[in-house]
C-alpha cells in the first residue's frame, strides 16, 4: 500500500513517468508516431494499475487466509470477497489523494481499472487452486 501511495504523488505522474517509458519506446519503435507512443505510455500506465492491485489483492487475501481443517476445503469466497473489498476501499482511497496532488487527477475509471486487476488475480488465484487440486 505504500508503493501504491507514492506511486500516486507527482514524482510518477503522466509527465514524469512519460520522460521513462516514451524514450524507451522510441529506441524500440524508432517510426512510431507521437500519438501512438503516447497510446503506449498510457497503455502502460493502465497495465501497472492492473498489476498493481492484482498483487495488493493477492497479499491481503493471503493475510486473511486461514488454514484449512482437514477435509475442509481451503477456498472460502468470503476470505476473497474480504480482499476484493480492502483493494476496492484502498483504490478508492488511492483515486481520493491524487484528486489533491496538482499534477494528478482523479478517475472513477482508474478505480474500476484497480478493482479490475484485483478480481482478476483472485480468479486466477482460485482457477489455479482448483487446478492444482488445492480447493
Amino acid at each position: 500500500m505504500t508503493v501504491i501511495f507514492s506511486a500516486s504523488s507527482d514524482r510518477l505522474s503522466f509527465q514524469h513517468s512519460s520522460r521513462i517509458v516514451a524514450p524507451f519506446v522510441r529506441w524500440l519503435f524508432p517510426h512510431l508516431s507521437d500519438r501512438a507512443v503516447h497510446d503506449v505510455v498510457l497503455a502502460v500506465r493502465k497495465c501497472a494499475h492492473l498489476t498493481e492491485y492484482a498483487v495488493l489483492a493477492l497479499l491481503l487475501w493471503r493475510a486473511l487466509h486461514k488454514p484449512p481443517a482437514p477435509g475442509v476445503s481451503a477456498w472460502h469466497w468470503s476470505e476473497a470477497g474480504v480482499a476484493l473489498g480492502l483493494a476496492a476501499l484502498y483504490a478508492a482511497s488511492d483515486e481520493i489523494h491524487q484528486a489533491f496532488v496538482p499534477s494528478r487527477q482523479a478517475s472513477f475509471w482508474d478505480v474500476l481499472l484497480d478493482i479490475g486487476g484485483a478480481t482478476l488475480a483472485l480468479l486466477c488465484l482460485w482457477g489455479l487452486g482448483r487446478w492444482r487440486k488445492r480447493w
